[in-house]
């Protein structure tokens, strides 16, 4: 059960899952002088009755404990007959819960319960931990008070060396930090407040300083020992395109990742590089030198697009750029006929192809390269470890990688999700762009909304209008999905309008149709359940209509706004929500409108939805700290950064009399951990 509920499989996991909070046992609150503003309350009284209530759904158990100033509710809606067996009616209870009111009573539901002794408020800073738990775990008798005795038996048991130190001895004296077993010790039973503060800052030292050294010791390795193509040269594709093709001049952002690309990829070591930039800034162009310069220096050059659709529009795109270029390009998809595999597969292996754009089609065994140098992969995230292996094997050398991503990512996350690759960042966006502008609107202004379209659509510009997923059911998303189409129908009636809809339930073909039809000028107004795919370029798509927009959050709100904004015209998104946002959501909506930049909006997503729930930032490993939390740790992270940094470019295989133990460490937990090389 533990094991299912908690993922506990060992004493060691036993040991680190640490309490949620500590109650201090020699407190009580009178019944009697309870007020809203309390959050979490112990009081002991009387049990003075216990009932079952209500039938089926709706069936409690409903107990009254009272002291000598007034009577508090007890409510179960789980493990009744348990509670029942195990409570006697009469005795004097200690309880412990997270107050709530019911028609102005208080009252705990599922509370922490126990027979109340004397004893319990005789000692004086009794802290007592409050282990996480589940609704399942509390009904077999597991609850956060039984975890807490399992806990402070193995604690009784196990010695120091038990707990062998991770960290150097010179790291645990300059910062004053308690031994790791120490530290252990006083997570789970202190003293008082100040040893567990000592203790809890000694573990997110060690959670965010091992995975930088983890991280360090990939990259300084690879640096060190990974061997790459020499891009030695800018020769003549590079400089005629750079001349005579380049559609605008380099923003200062392009020049310097070109620099740190040029830099990778002239040392005779393989290159792996995270490009960042936010949308609209240009990354595509800096990939195309990129191939240009590996094209230069007789390698070919693959980028890897997540669909279809993407890669028609990198091949299309690229192709036109290219015209008048002594490169050949070419594209493989899962839609490519054989006859064209046919003249394509020998003209990649005996070299005549420069550029192949590709889906997930490349990784297949017959796609052979006579010499690949580059491998440029667009959103990243989107391709599995495991496949990204198979495009490295196609080469002798592995090639260099280049990864893309849209998403921003806070610069403090990058630098620990992503510490193993060396990091660029596009901060600027092509001049000439003109930033979208972004408004809020309730649904009761939807009429104007529409005659804003029509206003738009009369200049010869398009509209995409998205709905959420509201439920985990296809269903409902669908029947949602075709109301909002009949209502965009009834203000935009055929054959004067034509609007394309995308969602779940077409096939890949229907809705690659559809989104084709759009993208060529064919319709209009696109609807669409689903998120209009990261990177879909529609330049004459001036408007964005994101209805129920508080159902969104801040980063998929940004990646829709950024399918707009793409030519030269002065673009607008639309939110539209109910009449009543939460706060949380108003909150959002004042971001959106506010700014442009997607670096603060990664920031501010980060600061409200915490480290916890951070998607596509890494798929093979999760920030799984078990404290240590990337927010509101931001010192602790500098300084476990800073000193891996230090102990690494002093010792960079960690050989040292003084990090021998650090080493041992890692080595033990070798296989245990997500983290791993881009490539």
């Amino acid at each position: 059960m533990l094991k299912k509920e908690l993922e506990i499989f060992n004493f060691q996991d036993l040991l680190e899952h640490f309490p949620l909070r500590h109650i201090d046992r020699t407190r009580l609150t009178p019944i009697g002088s309870i007020t809203p503003a309390i959050d979490f309350l112990q009081a002991a009284g009387r049990l003075v009755s216990l009932e079952v209530m209500g039938e089926k759904a709706g069936k409690r158990l409903v107990g009254q404990l009272r002291d000598n100033t007034g009577t508090l509710e007890l409510v179960w809606f789980q493990g009744i007959s348990w509670v029942q067996k195990n409570l006697v009616l009469g005795s004097v209870y200690l309880v412990y819960g997270r107050l709530g009111f019911f028609l102005g009573l208080p009252q705990i539901n599922h509370p922490e319960i126990e027979a109340f002794t004397p004893d319990k408020a005789e000692g004086k800073n009794f802290l007592e931990p409050v282990y996480p738990a589940t609704e399942k775990l509390k009904t077999r008798g597991l609850g956060g008070r039984q975890i807490g005795k399992l806990t402070q038996q193995l604690i009784a048991m196990i010695k120091e060396r038990d707990l062998p130190e991770n960290l150097p001895g010179k790291l645990v004296s300059q910062f004053g930090f308690p031994s790791r077993y120490e530290a252990i010790r006083n997570m789970h039973f202190p003293a008082d407040a100040d040893t567990f503060e000592k203790a809890t800052n000694r573990i997110k030292f060690e959670e965010l300083f091992i995975a930088q050294i983890r991280m360090g010791l990939i990259k300084s390795q690879r640096h060190r020992y990974s061997q790459g193509n020499i891009f030695s040269q800018v020769g003549d594709l590079f400089n005629r395109f750079y001349k005579d093709h380049l559609p605008f001049e380099l923003t200062g952002a392009q020049k310097r990742v070109l620099r740190e690309i040029r830099n990778d990829t002239g040392h005779g070591r393989q290159m792996n590089r995270l490009l960042q930039g936010d949308v609209g800034s240009g990354k595509t162009i800096v990939a195309l030198l990129c191939m240009l310069l590996a094209a230069d220096n007789g390698f070919q050059s693959v980028l890897m697009a997540p669909t279809e659709i993407l890669a028609n529009q990198h091949y299309t795109g690229l192709k036109k750029l290219l015209e008048g270029m002594p490169v050949r390009i070419e594209i493989l998809t899962g839609s490519t006929k054989k006859s064209a595999r046919n003249i394509l597969f020998p003209a990649l292996e005996n070299g005549e192809v420069h550029f192949l754009i590709s889906t997930h089609a490349v990784l297949e065994d017959p796609v052979k390269f006579k010499n690949l140098g580059l491998a440029v992969v667009d959103e990243q995230h989107r391709f599995g470890v495991a496949q990204r292996a198979r495009l490295w094997k196609k080469a002798a050398i592995p090639p260099h990688v280049l990864v893309m991503t849209a998403t921003p990512i806070p610069r403090t996350l990058a630098m620990t999700a992503y510490g193993d690759l060396d990091y660029s960042v596009i901060d600027e966006l092509p001049p000439g762009r003109k930033p979208i502008k972004t408004v809020h609107r309730f649904e009761h202004a939807r009429a104007k909304v529409m005659d804003f379209i029509k206003e738009e659509i009369t200049k010869g510009r398009q509209a995409y209008i998205i709905f959420p997923l509201i439920e985990e059911s296809e269903k409902l998303d669908y029947e949602n999905l075709m109301r909002g189409y009949e209502n965009v129908k009834a203000f935009f009636p055929e054959p004067k309008y034509w609007i394309s809809m995308v969602h779940g339930r077409q096939t890949a073909l229907v809705k690659e149709t559809n989104m084709q039809r759009f993208v060529k000028g064919d319709t209009q107004i696109m609807v669409s359940t689903t998120v209009i795919e990261v990177g879909v370029n529609v330049p004459n798509a001036s408007v964005m209509v994101i209805e129920s927009s508080e159902k969104f959050g801040l980063s998929q709100l940004h990646q829709l706004r950024g399918r707009v904004g793409r030519g030269a015209d002065q673009s607008f998104c639309i939110l539209l929500t109910g009449v009543k946002p939460t706060i949380n959501s108003k909150e959002r909506i004042k971001i959106m409108c506010s700014t442009n930049d997607g670096f603060k909006i990664a920031e501010k997503d980060l600061e409200l939805r915490g480290p916890g729930d951070i998607s596509g930032t890494r798929q093979s490993g999760e920030l799984n700290f078990k404290l240590a939390n990337l927010l509101a740790d931001k010192q602790i992270m500098q300084a476990a950064r800073e000193t891996a940094q230090s102990i690494l470019d002093a010792d960079p295989d960690l050989n040292s009399p003084d990090n021998l133990q650090l080493k041992t460490f890692l080595q033990s937990q070798k296989g245990k951990t997500g983290w791993s090389r881009i490539s």
